[in-house]
């Protein structure tokens, strides 16, 4: 079979090594490294025809520089833009200098010296995700510096990728560096130019097709073909899919477009590091095992403190500096990736490449392990270590109080956060999406930017002074992980979760769990319902099945809830008979006052048919019931009659007595 032989070798390999390596708790490209080198021409022969896959591989890294232009935004820059945009590039010429310093002193000629540097000076943007998503350091201050500066050291890839090829022939390597810098800078003006006007009306009529399988032909289309012309005109193949995909993520189909390519980067992305896995040969590791372990420690110690260095002088202290060494020290994917062009364009030799491989897998594999020293050595200079100050917006100077916590703030978390604060109710959204953060804070809510399943994520948001915590986050690991810190910091805390699984309702009870909701099955229920009136069923007989069918789906969460079970019929009994509830306020005219001696039904023409007084329900009361302060009075009747009994019971104006929306104590 040929080449399609290969692709389901390396695909079954690289699963099961790619699982290993999850289950370690390591990126996934480490496995398929590794599924490479099993594969190999070095270790089992399996596959021996590199060239097709190499050629396939050029499809990943266009579609992983495609990807990485669609994902691009300089919102995310904002916060440490100074260090970014400014010390990233400081950062790259000094690492640079570093990797020509050490290939001079290992005799290199001075061209391999400098491809050593420029190999070295990248880092990785998926390694160090993946160590600060399992530390929880999210949200910090350290982690956005960490993050600002990859963005900017992965867009350096597009001119590396120009510019050291040319080195080849130093004699025209100046004019032919000028010849393909003008040639980028008209390639990418005219893709300004004429992708903001044509491609969004493209993608427009393609999205009118209303055809999934045309949308994704259609960006893939766009990103490789595009590629493909800058390779005509002389440049870089993936340099030109990263402009396509700069372009298109300006439209309003970026996010779907990215969306869509994901997997397709991902499949052609495992093709790329299979074969750099190829390329490793374990006898060139075991023969120069010395010189590669010096190289490493020397490569990290100089990155780390390069990055320490840096990140102190642009005024960053305490924890700040250490970690971003600690972080970054790494030589990551997009060196691979820049190696890759150096081998094909033969400005480096199989044995640096080789080198550089080896280096990099294992600072990689060494990133969690250092990374996660960070506090223990800086708890050496500092015996009491504080945490870092988390990220906060619109927090009230007074600080928060008997306020709800909201973990997530995506589209229902931000629709639950829009009732809170219509009905005077204060809280705190914890978000990790920097998007939902910005959207939160634009309108003027307090939120929190971090991992909730952290418990200093959870002290920033001031759970031990809530009386209520939201978890909007469908995952029912990330629910443990959040309750579970949650009952540390406040033990008796009332908890509501969400869950996408009946299955999960056991072990939310078994957590303390107050409420759990299911939004697909209410969902359904909706649909059931508008789907029955277009039908012309009875409304009565409508009701009576939704609500049978979430008596039965609630039932084994509920079933030893009395209060529960009358008010879900209360709750039933407000669409037949428009019932409204109504809080008795401080220095009512009707406290102390029986139902009889008010004569309400007389006087207003509203019937009082239950009282919520200390979360206990009080179904029907008679005629000898006084009411209290803070009753939860349930009345039936029109809206003339309730704003009578509104009037009778309240001490002034009646402005918004009357609860429209379901009260907490329901």
């Amino acid at each position: 079979m040929g080449i399609a032989t290969d692709i389901i070798f390396i695909i079954v390999a690289s699963f099961f090594c790619g699982l290993l390596f999850q289950k370690l708790k390591q990126p996934l490209i480490l496995g398929y490294i590794v599924a490479g080198i099993i594969l190999g021409p070095h270790a089992s022969g399996l596959i021996t025809n590199l060239h097709d896959i190499e050629l396939l591989s050029e499809i990943g890294i266009a579609l992983l520089l495609f990807a990485l232009g669609l994902e691009f935004s300089l919102k995310d820059l904002k916060p440490v833009k100074n260090i970014a945009l400014y010390g990233t590039p400081i950062q790259i010429l000094l690492t640079i200098l570093f990797g020509f310093g050490i290939g001079q002193v290992l005799g290199w000629d001075w061209k391999p010296s400098l491809w050593l540097g420029a190999l070295i000076s990248l880092s990785s943007t998926m390694v160090l995700l993946k160590t600060l998503m399992n530390q929880g350091w999210m949200g910090t201050l350290s982690s956005k510096v960490m993050i600002g500066m990859l963005i900017v050291q992965d867009l350096a890839v597009v001119p590396m990728m120009i510019i050291l090829p040319q080195l080849n022939n130093p004699a025209v390597g100046i004019p032919a560096l000028g010849f393909a810098a003008v040639k980028a800078a008209v390639f990418i003006a005219a893709m300004i130019l004429l992708g903001t006007k044509l491609l969004p009306k493209l993608m427009t009529f393609i999205a009118r097709l209303e055809s999934r399988e045309l949308f994704l032909l259609a960006i893939t289309a766009i990103g490789l073909g595009i590629g493909y012309l800058t390779h005509a005109v002389g440049l870089s193949f993936a340099f030109g899919a990263f402009v396509a995909g700069m372009v298109l993520s300006e439209s309003d189909f970026g996010h779907q477009a990215l969306s869509d390519i994901i997997p397709l980067r991902d499949m052609f992305g495992l093709l790329f590091f299979t074969s750099v896995g190829m390329l490793l040969d374990p006898g060139f590791l075991v023969e120069h095992l010395w010189q590669i372990l010096l190289l490493v420690l020397a490569v990290s110690l100089g990155k780390g403190l390069i990055f320490s260095l840096l990140a102190f002088l642009f005024r960053y202290r305490n924890v700040i500096p250490l970690a971003v060494g600690f972080g970054l020290f790494q030589v990551g994917e997009f060196s691979l990736v820049l190696g890759k062009i150096g081998l094909s364009t033969e400005s480096i030799s199989p044995e640096l490449y080789s080198m550089v491989l080896t280096i990099s897998i294992i600072s990689m594999v060494f990133t969690p392990i250092l990374s996660g020293q960070t506090n223990r050595l800086y708890s050496l200079r500092r015996r009491t270590h504080k945490q870092e100050k988390l990220e906060t917006c619109n927090l009230p100077g007074t600080g928060l109080q008997n306020h709800v916590v909201l973990a997530g703030g995506g589209r229902i978390g931000f629709q639950v956060a829009q009732v809170l604060e219509r009905v005077g109710q204060s809280f705190v959204i914890i978000e990790f999406d920097h998007y939902r953060v910005e959207e939160a804070q634009q309108a003027g809510m307090a939120v929190v930017y971090g991992d909730a399943s952290r418990e200093t994520v959870l002290e920033a948001a001031a759970l031990s002074q809530a009386s209520m915590l939201i978890i909007t986050l469908p995952d029912i690991m990330v629910a443990k992980s959040i309750i579970s810190h949650a009952r540390h910091v406040k033990p008796k805390i009332h908890v509501v979760a969400r869950t996408s699984c009946q299955s999960d309702f056991e072990i939310l009870k078994k957590l303390g769990v107050s409420d759990v909701v299911l939004p697909e099955f209410e969902a359904s229920l909706e649909l059931m319902r508008q789907s029955l009136r277009q039908l012309r069923i009875e409304p009565t007989e409508i009701q009576r099945y939704t609500d049978s069918v979430r008596q039965d789906l609630y039932q084994q969460w509920y079933s030893d809830n009395v209060l529960h079970r009358t008010l879900s019929q209360l709750r039933s009994a407000e669409e037949h008979f428009d019932l409204q509830w109504f809080r008795v306020p401080e220095n009512s005219p009707i406290i102390n006052q029986s139902i009889g001696d008010l004569h309400i039904r007389k006087h207003t023409g509203a019937s009082v048919v239950g009282i919520v007084r200390n979360n206990t329900l009080i179904p029907n009361p008679d005629v000898s019931f006084v009411f209290q302060e803070d009753d939860l009075i349930a009345i039936i009747g029109n809206d003339e009659t309730r704003m009578a009994f509104c009037m009778m019971a309240s001490t002034g104006s009646c402005n918004n007595p009357l609860l429209e929306q379901n009260d907490e104590s329901k």
